[in-house]
C-alpha cells in the first residue's frame, strides 16, 4: 500500500508564512453571524428565500443538497441555528471550499433569508510526484536507510469539480521505485434525487523490487541481478454508491484483479500466492455501510464514523482466489471545548481463510492500521483489532494573507493549526500458521504511548511529530503524514 508524501518545498513555504502579518484568529467554518437590521430576535422563523454566493464553479444544487432547511417553513430559533450549523460543516466537508458561512437574516417579524457565503479552491491541481515508496516516513528513514533509490516521481493531475458537480478525476503517471498508471473519475450524483453515484478506476503498477515476505516483523525486499520487473498489477473497479440521507452512505464495489510475478519470486516465498503459479487473478464484489458525523472529514474534532464492510473474493470458479473479508470501524470524537477534544477509535479486520496470497495479507503496519511504537514493524496476521486514542489540546490557530504572495486563486490565505497530543494505541493480531520468525509480536498483545504534535495547514494537510513508547520498551520518533484517524 502506498502513502503519499509531500515534498520539502511544503516545509519552506511553512517558514515563510510563520514571519507574515496574521488576518485572522477565528476559524472561518466555525462563523455564524446573524444579521437582525435592528429587529428583535424572533422565538420562530419563516425561510423566504436561501441565497448563494461565491460559487463561481460549483452548481447551486450541489450546496442545496446538503441542507436540512427549506423555504416556506417555519423554525423554532435555536433549533434553526443548530442546524445551521451541522449544515455550514457538510457543505464545507465537500471539499469544494476554502470557507463556508451561513448567515439568516432577519428581514422581518418572524421573517427570514439565509445567505450562503462560499470561497472556493482551486479545483484543478497538476503537481508534481516526489513521493517515498515505503509505508511510512520512519519505514523509509530507519530500515531502508534513507535510500532515495526508494523514491517516486512523476506527475499527477486532479480536477475535484470537473463540471461544477463534484466529480472527481484524478490521473497520474509514476516512476522511479514504482511505475504506476492511474485514472479514476467519480460521478457523486447520476440522478436528479442526487442519491446514487458511480466511480471508476483502472491502474497498472510494476515494480523491480518487492516484499516478498516478512521475517522478525520486518518486510524483506527482493530484485534480482538483472532488475527483471518482479510484479506487474492490473486492477480496475466499479463503485456505486447510495446517499439516502445527509450522513448515510451505501457503497457496493465489483473488482477485478490480475498479479503477475517473476519465477525469482516463487524461490525466495514458495508461498507467495496460494498456488505454484507466477499468475494470480480473481474478481471482487464488496459492501460497505458508512455512518460520517465528523465535524472536519481531515482532522476531526467532534462527531461519529462508522464504517462496516464484507469483500468475497473469488466469484467464478476460475479465479485464483477465495476468500471472505470483514472489516468494522468506529470512531468517536468528543469536543470539551474550543482547544481541547479527545479521540478514539476501534478497527477489526479478519479474513475467514487460514492463508492469503502475499499481496493480500492484512495487519498492523499496513495503512492504515497501526499501532503507535510499531511503526517500524509489520505485524501479519487473518485477525486484528486495533484500539487508538489520544487526547489533543489546540494551543495555536492561525490564518495569514497570503494573497500577495500568491497569484492563484483559492490560494489567498493560509491557516495554521498546532495541537499538542497524548497518545495511547493498543491491539492484537491473531496469526492462526504461527509464523516462527514472525512469533514475537504475533498473538499477543500490543501497546505504544507517547507525546505529539500535529501541524494542519490549508488543503487538508495533516503533518504529525510524535515520539512513542511500546511495551517492548522501544522508543523511537516518528513522522507520519494524515491524522492518525
Amino acid at each position: 500500500m502506498r502513502q503519499q508524501y509531500q515534498t520539502f518545498s511544503i516545509f519552506v513555504l511553512i517558514m515563510m508564512i510563520l514571519v507574515l502579518p496574521k488576518i485572522s484568529l477565528s476559524q472561518t467554518t466555525d462563523s455564524l453571524g446573524v444579521q437582525h437590521l435592528g429587529l428583535d430576535i424572533p422565538d420562530k422563523a419563516v425561510i423566504n428565500n436561501i441565497f448563494i454566493v461565491g460559487n463561481q464553479k460549483t452548481r447551486k444544487n450541489i450546496i442545496l443538497r446538503e441542507l436540512n432547511f427549506s423555504t416556506g417553513v417555519t423554525y423554532d430559533w435555536d433549533e434553526l441555528i443548530s442546524i445551521i450549523s451541522a449544515d455550514q460543516k457538510k457543505i464545507f466537508n465537500l471539499q469544494l471550499f476554502n470557507s463556508v458561512e451561513i448567515t439568516p437574516l432577519i428581514t422581518g417579524e418572524d421573517q427570514i433569508e439565509i445567505l450562503i457565503s462560499v470561497d472556493e479552491r482551486r479545483y484543478f491541481i497538476p503537481s508534481v510526484i516526489f513521493e517515498l515508496a515505503d509505508r511510512n516516513f520512519s519505514e523509509w528513514w530507519t530500515n531502508q536507510n534513507r535510500s532515495f533509490k526508494r523514491v517516486n516521481y512523476g506527475a499527477r493531475f486532479y480536477h475535484n469539480n470537473v463540471g461544477g458537480r463534484n466529480e472527481k478525476m484524478r490521473v497520474s503517471a509514476q516512476f522511479g521505485f514504482t511505475q504506476a498508471f492511474d485514472l479514476l473519475y467519480s460521478f457523486p450524483y447520476i440522478d436528479k434525487n442526487q442519491k446514487h453515484g458511480l466511480t471508476t478506476q483502472f491502474s497498472y503498477v510494476t515494480n523491480k523490487t518487492i516484499a516478498v515476505r516478512s521475517a522478525e516483523n520486518r518486510q524483506v525486499f527482493y530484485t534480482n541481478e538483472e532488475e527483471d520487473v518482479m510484479r506487474r498489477l492490473f486492477n480496475s473497479s466499479l463503485r456505486y454508491s447510495y446517499r439516502g440521507s445527509f450522513y448515510n452512505f451505501h457503497y457496493v464495489t465489483l473488482g477485478y484483479t490480475n498479479v503477475r510475478i517473476h519465477e525469482d519470486v516463487l524461490i525466495e516465498n514458495p508461498n507467495y500466492f496460494l498456488h505454484d503459479d507466477t499468475h494470480l487473478s480473481y474478481f471482487s464484489a464488496g459492501y460497505i455501510y458508512r455512518h460520517d458525523r465528523r465535524n472536519y472529514n481531515s482532522y476531526p474534532t467532534n462527531g461519529a464514523l462508522l464504517n462496516f464492510g464484507i469483500t468475497k473474493y473469488g466469484l467464478f470458479n476460475s479465479d485464483d482466489f477465495k476468500d471472505w473479508e470483514f472489516t468494522a470501524t468506529a470512531n468517536r470524537y468528543i469536543k470539551f471545548n474550543d482547544n481541547l477534544h479527545f479521540a478514539t477509535g476501534l478497527t477489526l479486520n479478519a479474513f475467514m481463510g487460514k492463508r492469503q496470497p502475499f499481496t493480500s495479507v492484512r495487519g498492523v503496519g499496513y495503512s492504515p492500521n497501526f499501532i503507535r511504537g510499531y511503526e517500524l514493524n509489520v505485524i501479519d496476521g487473518q485477525h486484528l483489532a486495533v484500539h487508538k486514542n489520544s487526547f489533543r489540546f489546540k494551543f495555536l490557530d492561525l490564518e495569514y494573507d497570503i494573497s500577495n504572495l500568491s497569484p492563484l486563486e483559492g490560494f489567498s490565505t493560509f491557516p495554521i493549526k498546532l495541537y499538542l497530543g497524548a497518545n495511547f494505541d493498543h491491539g492484537f493480531v491473531n496469526d492462526r500458521n504461527q509464523i516462527p520468525e514472525n512469533k514475537r509480536l504475533t498473538n499477543t498483545h500490543l501497546f505504544g504511548y507517547g507525546p505529539g504534535l500535529d501541524l494542519v495547514i490549508f488543503y487538508d494537510i495533516v503533518f504529525r511529530f510524535e515520539y512513542s513508547m511500546n511495551n517492548h520498551n522501544e522508543g523511537n520518533f516518528f513522522f507520519n503524514f494524515k491524522a492518525p484517524f
